[in-house]
């Protein structure tokens, strides 16, 4: 991770039953640094916050989002995904200054 990017929280079952819809939650800090807010000069601190997030299993993207300035800091996404195999999941945020963070999960199918 570089930039702003901070640590993931990625919460979605270890295990699931083929055919199962589960919910898999993503959060990243970051401060999403809207760009109209100033500095302790008077400045405003240049834009800088997280404008994509995707998410793939075994390389096929099953999520995407595209953020915006008035997304809260630390974004929090929240979806759902129906499984039929066992695999891996990655996870991916990208922020205005060209950071890049990516986290991986797997999860097996019973």
């Amino acid at each position: 991770m570089a930039g702003n990017m901070g640590r993931a929280l990625i919460s979605l079952p270890a295990k699931a039953k083929r055919g199962a819809v589960i919910e898999i939650r993503a959060m990243i800090a970051h401060p999403m640094e809207t760009g109209y807010r100033p500095d302790s000069q008077g400045r405003l601190a240049p834009r800088d916050i997280v404008n994509r997030f995707e998410c793939l299993f075994e390389g096929e993207q099953v999520f995407a989002a595209d953020l915006f300035p008035a997304m809260s800091a630390n974004p929090y996404l929240s979806f759902t995904m129906r499984v039929d195999a066992g695999g891996e999941l990655a996870f991916r945020w990208r922020d205005d200054s060209g950071a890049m963070a990516e986290e991986k999960r797997r999860i097996e199918v019973e």
